[in-house]
């Protein structure tokens, strides 16, 4: 299942809230190469943090499986203050329109076909039905010039608001994501699993595996 939590929600559960920076460090850090993040904690932590934040996490067995933040385009985001250079003209921003941050899949859990694992399509269901249910049907995405095609065939509307540029060791673009009832139900046929992933609450304590 997913939860979403905000900021003030994450903070209080510290487990959660470590387990989540130190996985954001290993892959954007450790993985990707964006060594202007890195912190001798090896936890990442930015600006973006702030208490309009969402987090999104996907717990398996007991261990943090997935992860993405989304931050609304109301204030200072990724693409608006950091990234700017991805985006040709004036960045997408309103009530309905939100950056995906963050995205990452831990190391365990990559068990899919043409890299997407069962984690990943979990957290792309997750933030669909998030989005659904907040009146959000477009999410802005920095990511490889690959998954724009990825999109699309999830039938995702993808528009690339600029040029890809290097970021490390990964090539990226800023991509405008739409998405209605019927992406949900693509992205449902293509995960062969119909019922919603939001779960409510909180998640059990980390390291605490379920029984078989």
């Amino acid at each position: 299942m997913l939860f979403a939590l905000t900021t003030q929600e994450l903070m209080e559960r510290p487990d959660l809230w470590e387990a989540v920076h130190r996985l954001r460090y290993k892959i954007f850090v450790e993985e990707m190469g964006w060594t202007d993040l890195d912190r001798p904690d090896q936890l990442e932590i930015d600006q973006f943090d702030h208490d309009e934040a969402e987090h999104h996490l996907v717990i398996r067995n007991g261990e943090l499986a997935g992860y993405q933040r989304m931050l609304p385009t109301t204030r200072p985001h990724l693409l608006s203050d950091v990234l700017s250079d991805l985006c040709e003209g004036q960045s997408p921003s309103g009530p309905n329109v939100w950056e995906l941050t963050r995205y990452a899949v831990a190391p365990g859990f990559r068990d899919g076909k043409r890299g997407v694992s069962t984690v990943g399509t979990e957290l792309i269901a997750g933030f669909v039905e998030w989005g659904l249910k907040r009146n959000v049907n477009q999410v802005i995405i920095e990511f490889e010039p690959m998954w724009v095609l990825r999109a699309l065939q999830l039938h995702f509307l993808a528009k690339p608001l600029g040029y890809q540029r290097t970021y490390g060791n990964q090539q990226v673009v800023a991509t405008l994501l739409t998405f209605t009832e019927h992406t949900l139900g693509v992205v449902r046929a293509r995960r062969n699993h119909f019922l919603p992933v939001l779960s409510r609450g909180y998640p059990g304590l980390l390291g605490l595996k379920q029984a078989s």
